[in-house]
């Protein structure tokens, strides 16, 4: 990762450092792919030699869950240059395969449940992908902990390739795959990929509030924007997932790029050799980054992506 100037990450020249574009102080894409290509650094290699990890929610779907006809088209075109692209993202299996198939990435890996689980998109298979590494842990102490602390949240249990387990129906559409409500004492009777606790009487503060006060140990978590805490393995994120495919696919470091806009992304964007947080994220996934493109609905994006293929 190259080092963010003094007061944080940078932006190409001659932009503001805003938070994203906004109003009538947004340029025409182009303008801000051809800025965006002469900040990029020199380190970097051509895209057929790219590895670039993207997270989804926020980063290419907006929070209205759409695809940008310019994001659908500048992954397709770093794909069809020969670019790894790898979806990175805390989503479940069953939450990436339909946004890897709109993208139209059939072929190469996917990174699912903030990195306790990879898989491998393989047109031929029947499924379209098969699961290739699954790290797990065991859920049982820190649900004990965190349902004395707050008895009213709601629990789901990743149930790897089907769906979840919870405590209690979920909001619709927040869980993708089939649901099942069961007691506590299945919740914690197998090893997890991923547990999440869902309170949204709670901020993003109140659950590291939580976090501090019960004392967690043994695993890794990540609060989302309101509402959630991902608990995952310890030692497990996006990017000790994404350093495993580096190394499979025999990418050199210098040649890694990731796009992300939120806390579990951290990792993921100091591991980069260029990382870029999304506009409008969060001080602390800034200053992680070493850039700072535009917002979600600017298509930020897409205008990095369309830079690292027009160089």
């Amino acid at each position: 990762m190259t080092g963010p100037v003094a007061g944080g990450a940078w932006r190409p020249p001659g932009e503001e450092r805003r938070g994203g574009a906004a109003g009538n102080g947004v340029l025409p894409l182009g303008e801000r792919v051809a800025r965006w290509r002469e900040a990029l650094p020199a380190t970097l290699p051509a895209a057929d030699d790219l590895l670039v990890a993207l997270d989804i929610d926020g980063t290419l779907l907006t929070h209205d869950g759409d695809l940008s006809p310019a994001v659908v088209g500048a992954v397709a075109d770093l794909r069809d240059a020969g670019a790894q692209v790898v979806l990175s993202t805390g989503r479940s299996v069953q939450g990436v395969t339909p946004v890897a198939a709109q993208l139209g990435l059939t072929e190469g890996w996917a990174v699912c449940s903030n990195g306790a689980v990879c898989i491998r998109l393989d047109p031929e298979l029947d499924a379209g992908h098969v699961i290739s590494d699954v790290v797990t842990f065991d859920p049982g102490p820190t649900l004990r902990l965190l349902r004395e602390e707050l008895p009213s949240g709601l629990i789901a249990v990743e149930d790897l390739g089907r769906g979840f387990k919870v405590s209690a129906p979920f909001p619709m559409g927040e869980l993708t795959g089939e649901v099942q409500v069961v007691d506590f004492e299945e919740l914690v009777a197998a090893p997890a990929t991923r547990v999440t606790l869902r309170a949204p009487e709670l901020s993003s503060q109140d659950f590291h509030d939580l976090v501090e006060r019960v004392g967690l140990h043994g695993v890794g978590y990540a609060v989302g924007w309101t509402a959630w805490l991902d608990i995952s393995p310890d030692g497990v994120n996006k990017a000790s997932a994404l350093e495993m495919l580096r190394g499979r696919l025999d990418v050199p470091a210098e040649a890694t790029v990731a796009l992300g806009d939120g806390s579990n992304d951290l990792e993921m964007l100091a591991w980069a050799a260029h990382g870029v947080a999304m506009g409008g994220s969060a001080e602390a996934v800034q200053s992680a980054a070493d850039a700072v493109t535009d917002d979600v609905a600017h298509d930020g994006a897409a205008v990095v992506l369309r830079a690292l293929l027009d160089r």
